[in-house]
């Protein structure tokens, strides 16, 4: 059975070559109907093909469709296919859905903006490449989705591209990129040359005759290589700091990059190559070493930074650094639970930013915000149930979600990481509970009527002193991601809960289909329902924890935000450097800069310009033609047209022959 998945990605790059190539004819209602329009019959579709696939027989799962041989080389073959399993259904389920309600806001958001036909058309073409990379059915069409979000980033990114700070963070998010990708690259280079190809079920059946590696080796070193194209699409340590520059560009796309697309490629990818991972136990320790410590090391910038979408920046690489955390140690299903739900409060965060924005005429420094409960009620209620999702209460969705990360943590025996995870859990909550109170309590601290308050994102038009609740059209996504942010951990609701794991079964077939250890379905001992029994208290205790670390955050936030907002100022100046240290992120872009760029630049300057381009090449082509040109100066002279020269010069010839004559007769 054919589901015609090629229609899925189809419709929005429909959407984008419409209206990139006539939209800027199109008034804006018609841009809106293309662009909405591609996006919400592709999560129609979706919607449908996830009813079909519930009703696949399991022996018909992964469902793949082939549609054409892309290229052949003597034995390797590429195709044009896709590949839908559970995991692939999860995922396209969240880029069509957040993506649609990303794409209803920005009609509001943008309405007054410049571009608008371009904008929509990037839009568009952003999920056609996140599409393309979820639903491929090989490593080389993933690459191609994963380099087209790579360059759809770079346009949104830098879409207000007259200013310099915004075409500059496009082109530090396309050029860190490059960096991973050409890990992710060497990558697939290893997998062609010892298992002949790219294809999904070719790679992972042969990877079931493979044992679990000893030591480093060959499977290490792709799992490794692909954890280098991770961090840099996930924004993980060393390459995230592309991440928090991304802020310049507008807030919607933010969102569609934070929430649904791009920086959950990195996630994406590795728990797809679970066959590789599996077998290769240094690789998955250091993705779970890595994912850990940026979760709270972004955590702690996000601490003290003052410009609210930079807080949600850091925020969303601390979530992401727990997604891997949980991929680290082979908590596949945990993972992606993680990414489901903070695809929802992500969103969530960042639209109810971008509505704050919106009402303040561009303001984004918290510092000149509060009271804003009074006058943005609605963004209010909405920001609060993200916040609350996010620090881990219950029954919110990242209560469930993350706390089984930090579960399947302690209980694979990464006890130190566990540690760290909580820690960067209670930072979450605390930064989380920070931007809320001084945002939405105390007075209102912005301009007053008249005065300018532009920030990063400029509204002229709405350039006044008085916040404002934004359209309905703005509204509405919030008020649909905020009920999925409430309820949408509810499918993982765990056994120690009273819950069956839905989720996790759901995504059981993907990671245990080319499973390295081969589990036997029989029914438990005595024994082990007791185990499990001791187990399951151990669970919920661990939950009390996390709960208790969630509240923590909170409460320092309370007191340091809304009971004593004199201390926040007396500390830092108590802290001096150190305070300053985090404020600069840690100086790492400055090292980055000393380090890495600036010996490049040189290097690029003094010996590849100036000493081989100028000196040698230049110097070479120049030379021979100065050369050249001085030999037929001299031979011109020759050419004088006066007859007493010729004669000279006959004179002169003829001596010289006869001098030779005479040497020769000597001889």
């Amino acid at each position: 059975m054919s589901l015609h998945l090629w229609i899925i990605p189809l419709l929005p790059l429909t959407g984008a070559a419409i209206n990139g190539l006539l939209g800027k004819r199109f008034p804006k209602a018609i841009v809106n109907a293309i662009a909405l329009g591609a996006t919400a019959s592709a999560f129609a579709y979706a919607l449908y093909v996830a009813v079909q696939f519930m009703g696949l027989p399991a022996d018909q799962i992964p469902h793949i469709e082939r549609y054409a041989t892309w290229m052949t080389a003597g034995l390797f073959t590429a195709e044009y296919g896709i590949y839908l399993d559970q995991l692939s259904l999860v995922m396209l389920l969240i880029v069509t859905g957040v993506g649609f309600l990303i794409h209803i806001y920005s009609v509001g958001y943008m309405e007054h903006e410049g571009g608008y036909y371009r904008y929509f058309a990037y839009l568009n073409i952003f999920m056609f490449f996140m599409l393309t990379l979820i639903l491929a059915n090989n490593y080389l069409l993933m690459f191609v989705g994963w380099e087209g979000v790579g360059l759809a980033s770079y346009l949104l990114i830098g879409f207000w591209f007259l200013k310099d700070s915004a075409a500059n963070a496009g082109k530090k998010a396309f050029i860190t990129n490059r960096v991973g990708d050409f890990g992710f690259l060497i990558a697939l280079f290893l997998l062609i040359k010892h298992f002949g190809s790219l294809q999904y079920e070719t790679v992972f059946t042969a990877l079931s005759g493979y044992p679990v590696e000893a030591s480093a080796g060959l499977l290490t070193a792709i799992g490794l290589l692909m954890m280098v194209g991770a961090s840099g699409k996930s924004a993980q340590i060393p390459l995230y700091v592309w991440l928090p520059d991304a802020m310049e560009g507008p807030t919607p796309v933010s969102a569609l990059i934070h929430a649904a697309t791009m920086v959950t490629a990195g996630v994406y990818m590795v728990a797809r190559s679970n066959a590789v991972f599996n077998r290769a136990p240094i690789a998955l320790t250091v993705v779970a070493v890595i994912g850990t410590l940026t979760a709270i090391f972004a955590a702690s910038i996000g601490i003290v930074q003052t410009d609210i979408k930079k807080v949600l920046a850091y925020s969303t690489i601390s979530q992401l650094g727990y997604m891997f955390m949980g991929c680290g140690v082979a908590a596949y299903g945990a993972g992606i639970f993680h990414l489901m739900t903070h695809a929802f409060f992500k969103a969530l965060l960042f639209l109810s930013a971008g509505a704050i924005i919106h009402g303040l005429g561009g303001q984004q420094d918290m510092r000149h915000m509060g009271g804003l409960r009074k006058y943005m009620p609605k963004t209010f209620w909405c920001m609060t149930i993200a916040t609350f999702t996010i620090a881990g209460f219950p029954p919110l969705a990242a209560f469930f979600s993350k706390d089984e990360i930090l579960w399947a943590t302690w209980a694979s025996g990464n006890h130190v990481l566990w540690l760290i995870g909580l820690i960067a859990a209670a930072m979450t909550s605390f930064y989380m509970f920070r931007l809320w109170f001084m945002t939405f309590f105390g007075e209102y601290r912005g301009a007053t009527a008249g005065e300018s308050q532009h920030g990063h994102d400029s509204h002229d038009a709405h350039a006044h002193g008085t916040p404002h609740e934004s359209p309905m059209v703005m509204i509405l996504p919030l008020m649909i991601l905020a009920v999925l942010s409430f309820v949408g951990g509810w499918v993982g609701v765990p056994a120690a809960l009273g819950g069956s794991d839905r989720f996790d079964h759901f995504l059981d077939p993907v990671f245990a289909a080319h499973s390295p250890v081969e589990t036997k379905l029989v029914a438990p001992t005595n024994e082990e329902l007791a185990a499990h029994h001791e187990e399951t208290g151990t669970e919920l205790l661990f939950m009390g924890i996390s709960v208790s670390a969630a509240a923590l955050g909170f409460l320092g936030a309370w007191f340091l935000y809304y009971k004593r907002t004199d201390l926040p100022a007396k500390m830092a100046a108590a802290a001096g450097g150190l305070y300053t240290f985090v404020l600069d992120k840690y100086k790492v872009d400055e090292f980055y800069g000393a380090a890495v760029i600036r010996p490049i630049v040189l290097a690029s300057t003094n010996i590849l310009w100036k000493g081989i381009d100028a000196t040698l090449i230049d110097g070479a082509v120049d030379e021979s033609a100065v050369g050249a040109r001085d030999i037929s100066d001299g031979l011109r002279h020759m050419q004088s047209g006066n007859i007493r020269s010729y004669a000279g010069w006959v004179a002169f010839g003829a001596a010289v022959v006869i001098a030779f004559m005479v040497w020769k007769g000597v001889r």
